[in-house]
């Protein structure tokens, strides 16, 4: 085996006793609890260089070491495959969200259930809005002079508004102008909604312009400027429990993050389906993340990601585990969004 495959090795076997035991590693106890093929002379010379070459590093008041973010990165960079989940694991994710009635409570399940397979901090964003489109627009009267509009788009959000109309609208024109909305906004992305309403106007029958005019400004505000993108949390108190002292520091500045969410929520809009990004330590470049991991990932319908979710953690995280996990939970979301 060459050097650096078998330092791989050493790097390998400390991440993994390291995340298990949160105890600084030496070389006795990797050449006992690991058949690396070698003397313990030869593991403290490879620890040495490592060490040397920045990728484990020894706490001050321990003979052992423990790997440094670009130990981490090293090892997330070199595993040779993200196990996949057992069957027993896959139909439990299956069991967990298969009851969930609407886009609020499979996301709400979601991280509930990322929770508790990873231990960690689990965030799901909800559907980014402009990556959307248009499923249905409902008008409904709901008093004299008042409509109720209702966007529901082709990812499961539903968006409402009240709306101000004259108060002599005959009641057939309501569902005039419905059929009216949904055949021009049907399956149209978001994004190009909005410069649609104004050619509307000049299009509506002589009869519906009137209620045309009353909902186009309210129409451009729910297709253009959709309510912000929210993250749903869960399992921070797996936060608490796992942290050990050499995270404990960073625990105030992160809950307050995932409060803030706009520094996870700028992270997770960088994602795409299918591809499981991990962020360690340094790399956040947010002073909140920097003791931290983020492990995300994008769901949605083939390859056009819908939003993102992953498990937030200290650095010492399963991170095989973890990916396998959050890559999986993704696979089923983006199935059941593309049903609904």
């Amino acid at each position: 085996m060459a050097h650096d495959e078998r330092r791989l090795e050493v790097l390998r076997a400390i991440v993994q006793d390291f995340v298990s035991t949160n105890d600084p590693v030496g070389s006795k106890a990797l050449a006992e609890r690991h058949d690396l093929g070698v003397s313990p002379a030869t593991i403290r010379n490879d620890m040495a260089v490592l060490e040397e070459q920045g990728y484990i590093t020894q706490p001050h008041t321990s003979a052992g070491r423990v790997p440094t973010d670009k130990g981490y990165r090293l090892f997330v960079d070199r595993l040779s495959a993200v196990k996949p989940l057992s069957s027993a694991e896959r139909r439990a994710i299956e069991r967990f969200l298969d009851g969930a009635v609407d886009l609020h409570d499979v996301l709400g399940r979601t991280v509930r259930l990322l929770a508790q397979l990873t231990r960690q901090v689990a965030v799901v964003q909800y559907p980014t809005l402009s990556r959307s489109a248009v499923r249905h627009l409902e008008v409904v009267q709901v008093a004299v002079g008042r409509l109720l509009l209702v966007l529901i788009t082709d990812t499961g959000r539903v968006e409402q508004r009240v709306v101000d109309c004259p108060p002599d609208v005959d009641a057939a024109a309501v569902p005039e102008l419905r059929a009216l909305l949904n055949s021009a906004f049907a399956g149209v992305k978001l994004g190009e909604a909005g410069d649609k309403v104004p050619g509307l106007l000049e299009t509506a029958p002589p009869h519906l312009r009137g209620l045309v005019a009353a909902v186009s400004a309210t129409l451009v505000e729910t297709l253009v400027e959709p309510s912000e993108d929210r993250l749903v949390i869960g399992g921070t108190a797996n936060l608490a429990r796992g942290a050990g002292t050499d995270f404990s520091g960073t625990l105030r500045p992160l809950l307050e993050a995932l409060e803030e969410q706009v520094v996870v929520l700028r992270l997770m809009s960088e994602v795409d389906a299918g591809t499981v990004l991990v962020r360690i330590g340094e790399e956040n470049a947010h002073e909140a993340l920097t003791g931290a991991s983020l492990v995300t990932v994008g769901y949605g319908s083939g390859d056009r990601a819908l939003g993102g979710l992953g498990v937030v953690g200290p650095t010492r995280m399963d991170y095989p585990g973890n990916m396998a996990a959050v890559r999986a939970v993704a696979r089923y979301v983006g199935h059941l969004l593309a049903e609904s």
